[in-house]
């Protein structure tokens, strides 16, 4: 027999929240609704220039509202919800899903009102947000990636210029933005055409001679593609330098920072990974900054670089009581199974498909550790044999979350383990949950001598 769904329609809720309101965003008008005892009428409509926005959080307070719900739409939610924050209204920001997943909702009842009315039975979570200072922080970042993304376009458009040419630089240099291809490529544009004399500009360290360059470098230089060429390495030079600026307006932000605990840390000792200055990182030092707001230096761990902590802390903050435990939190970042349950039994196991920037960052280091001669490396290529590709780095991206969680909870030291210490440890425990089914069977394990 199917059973329906249970409604909140029929049978009375306790109000646990009596001075809410709810809000239904767009991106002309706002529909406000409140208590049907504290206005008539209880729904009104605002426009979304500021002095609009002002004019509800007059009403609103006028109205005795103390707390706002509102669904997470686009980008049109910053706005009000940064101005009912700075007048002191405590503000849910909600996800769209939990709206949608309350049965009982009648179709003559507006958005707002059906917010509203929700919130005031306390049945809507308020989605996580970062600290006031974290977020600006967050928000440099992602510009920050966003200016990575147009001039890694540019470099594409420089490569595309240089093959129509059948100037074959790519098959010569590793990096055609590195010292040597920079140096040509400017060289081109200023109208040298010789190969033999740009050859000449390669770098001592490039492992490519000059033969060769010369050679890549003989092709049809038409005027069309010079001018392309020439027009990508001035974009390429403007989002180096908007970079730079992006860079020192991050280190402001940084030096305002105020960590969360007064003690006197130790030194931060050397950087113990090798190359591991990335030549899309930070111009200053990240990994000073990162350790002196969290007291511990989580880039240590392996398949962690400052470009990727300092992505993931802006997005978490590093404050971890924001979540109970650290289950919560993997939860959170979607890199743990959504189970579905009927009759008390699991039919489907999976993560929820999630937009987290902080999930797919971690997600990104873990595949990076696919030849990693360390533990996660090791458990990384162990679950990828049992699990298959996708799912290990899901697996190891989990568990990259709770070792963060850990750190910066209790704030110790990350202890490396080899994967040969991983393999190790495997294999003992391995032999003993042997020796424990064999006692259970009444038999005894003996190990083989090994042969000379």
């Amino acid at each position: 027999m199917i059973q329906k769904k249970k409604s909140i329609e029929g049978r009375p809720l306790p109000v646990i929240q009596p001075d809410a309101a709810g809000l239904d965003i767009g991106a002309e008008k706002i529909w406000a609704s409140v208590p049907t005892d504290r206005a008539t009428p209880a729904v009104r409509s605002f426009g979304t220039f500021t002095p609009d926005l002002h004019r509800l959080v007059a009403w609103l307070k006028t109205c005795g509202i103390k707390t706002v719900a509102m669904e997470s739409t686009g980008v049109y939610w910053i706005p009000i919800f940064e101005i009912l924050e700075a007048a002191g209204l405590e503000v849910y920001l909600v996800n769209a899903r939990h709206i949608k997943n309350v049965p009982g909702r009648k179709s003559d009842v507006q958005d707002c009102q059906w917010i509203q009315r929700l919130h005031s039975y306390g049945l809507l979570s308020a989605s996580f947000r970062p600290e006031a200072d974290m977020r600006a922080l967050r928000a440099y970042l992602r510009h920050r990636g966003m200016l990575l993304e147009y001039r890694a376009a540019h470099i594409q458009h420089m490569q595309k210029a240089l093959q129509q040419m059948n100037v074959q630089l790519t098959q010569v240099l590793s990096d055609i933005t590195g010292v040597t291809g920079l140096d040509i490529i400017r060289a081109v544009v200023a109208g040298d055409r010789d190969p033999v004399r740009l050859a000449r500009l390669r770098n001592p360290r490039c492992k490519s001679s000059s033969d060769e360059i010369a050679k890549a470098l003989t092709g049809n230089y038409r005027a069309e593609h010079v001018f392309a060429l020439q027009q990508a390495l001035a974009l390429y030079d403007f989002y180096t330098q908007q970079l730079h600026i992006c860079d020192h307006q991050l280190e402001q932000q940084y030096s305002a920072l105020t960590p969360r605990f007064d003690d006197d840390l130790p030194p931060l000792p050397p950087d113990p990974k090798v190359n591991s200055h990335s030549k899309n990182a930070p111009t200053f030092d990240v990994r000073g900054h990162l350790y002196r707001l969290t007291g511990v230096d989580l880039t240590v761990v392996d398949g962690l670089d400052d470009s990727t902590v300092q992505g993931v802390l802006s997005e978490i903050g590093t404050d971890m009581s924001k979540w109970r435990t650290e289950k919560h939190f993997c939860s959170w970042l979607g890199l743990a199974p959504h189970n579905d349950i009927t009759g008390g039994k699991v039919i489907r196991s999976r993560t929820l498909k999630v937009h987290n920037r902080a999930g797919q960052a971690l997600r990104l280091a873990a595949q990076s550790l696919s030849r990693s001669q360390s533990a996660l490396g090791a458990f990384y290529r162990r679950m990828r044999a049992r699990l298959g590709g996708a799912q290990a780095i899901v697996a190891t991206a989990h568990k990259l979350a709770r070792i963060i969680y850990h750190l910066l909870t209790h704030r110790q030291p990350y202890r490396h383990a080899s994967a040969k210490a991983y393999d190790q440890q495997q294999h003992d425990r391995h032999t003993k949950s042997l020796q424990r089914q064999a006692a259970q069977l009444g038999y005894c394990l003996t190990p083989l001598p090994i042969p000379a």
